[in-house]
């Protein structure tokens, strides 16, 4: 179906075209054809323009302009410098340098009949001599460096040239890049991806809040929590079997050491595991992230992996167990000694394993859930 457009249509959209807008916002913005809004821009630059007797095209109108403008700023040069055209070069130059950065280098050397590699190379020679050039660039790296930290270290150098540019510099990308380079300054935009694929890969979570093993000894959890009493704090290190949740392993420490984590680790694995492929989840903490323990677990062939960072809820099994362990024993009870405490800590765990009933096990012990199962297997061998 053919659409007709009006005269107004036309104008507007070609309009917008001159003053920035591509085809492409014109088309999705209108929802007219490409093709129709490049048919009437070729329109309207063979359109003529009347200036007195003589005719002109649009096309060769704003060509003119241009021209117009560009000798406008070249005037603007010449009204500024203490020097004409056919002084010499060297007396040039030294003009040159005071407007260097306030007018194209090509409006420069075209209002002064200096060869553009002329000045390039004079630019070049004296930017470790020339003052007004290293007090320039001592300008623009505070500024740049302002721009950089308010944007939070995301701006990269077209960015921080547009604000620049807002703020009436004339500057150019390639400028401002080698400022930031000099100034180690690089934007997290360009590595962060990067840093989040190696974060994923060094500490990537194989759990998934899957809680629910075939065997034990398939997935462990581990945590450590703080008491204090008596203005002394304890931390207690445990180790937890996801299958039948049973502790496996724990110890008490006065300080939170990798020492206490690979030690609580080392006494679960000497007393359980037989060779079975093998999971062991944590959080993030420095302990289980420390080179000493995860070399001991590569070199016990088992697979480490973590919590996402602020997820609680990935290890929630194991702070569901520090929760029940501080509510119906440590928050309860006043101890006397630290070896009071301490045994009330062994006692209690030996309670969780053996005598308290959990609700992932069908109201089920700990103990009893994976004597069931190895039952179970038994039979299923024999």
């Amino acid at each position: 179906m053919n659409i007709k457009y009006s005269a107004d249509d036309k104008e507007r959209v070609v309009s917008l075209f001159h003053k920035g807008t591509s085809v492409l916002q014109l088309s999705s913005g209108t929802g007219i054809p490409r093709s129709t809004i490049y048919r009437w821009i070729k329109e309207s630059e063979t359109k003529s323009v009347t200036d007195g007797k003589k005719e002109y095209s649009l096309l060769q109108f704003r060509r003119l302009e241009q021209r117009i403008g560009k000798l406008e700023r070249m005037l603007d040069v010449l009204q500024k410098v203490n020097c004409k055209p056919t002084d010499p070069l060297s007396v040039k130059l030294q003009e040159m340098d005071e407007l260097y950065g306030q007018y194209s280098i090509h409006t420069l050397c075209d209002a002064l009949c200096v060869d553009r590699s002329t000045f390039y190379n004079h630019i070049l020679r004296s930017k470790k001599t020339n003052t007004w050039f290293a007090q320039r660039r001592e300008i623009f790296r505070e500024r740049i460096q302002q721009i950089y930290d308010e944007s939070n270290q995301i701006f990269g150098p077209k960015k921080i040239r547009a604000v620049l540019q807002d703020e009436g510099y004339t500057v150019s990308a390639k400028f401002v890049g080698n400022l930031m380079k000099d100034m180690g300054l690089i934007s997290i935009r360009q590595d962060a991806k990067d840093y989040y694929d190696k974060e994923q890969r060094k500490y990537r979570n194989y759990v998934n809040r899957q809680f629910n093993p075939t065997r034990p000894n398939e997935i462990w959890v581990g945590d450590i929590t703080l008491y204090s009493f008596h203005n002394k704090n304890f931390y207690i290190c445990a180790i937890l079997d996801l299958f039948s949740r049973r502790i496996v392993s724990y110890k008490i420490g006065i300080t939170n050491s990798t020492n206490l984590t690979k030690s609580t680790f080392k006494l679960a694995y000497e007393s359980r595991c037989r060779g079975e492929p093998l999971i062991f989840h944590s959080d993030r903490g420095c302990n289980f992230r420390s080179k000493t323990f995860c070399d001991y677990l590569r070199k016990l062939n088992v697979v480490q992996s973590f919590s996402r960072v602020h997820m609680p809820y990935d290890n929630s099994v194991m702070e569901s167990f520090f929760s029940n362990l501080k509510r119906e024993e440590l928050y309860r009870t006043k101890y006397r000694s630290e070896r009071e405490f301490r045994t009330a800590v062994d006692q209690y765990i030996q309670f969780y394993n053996e005598r308290r009933p959990h609700h992932h096990n069908a109201y089920k012990t700990p103990a009893k859930r994976e004597l069931e199962y190895i039952q179970k297997h038994k039979t299923c061998r024999t």
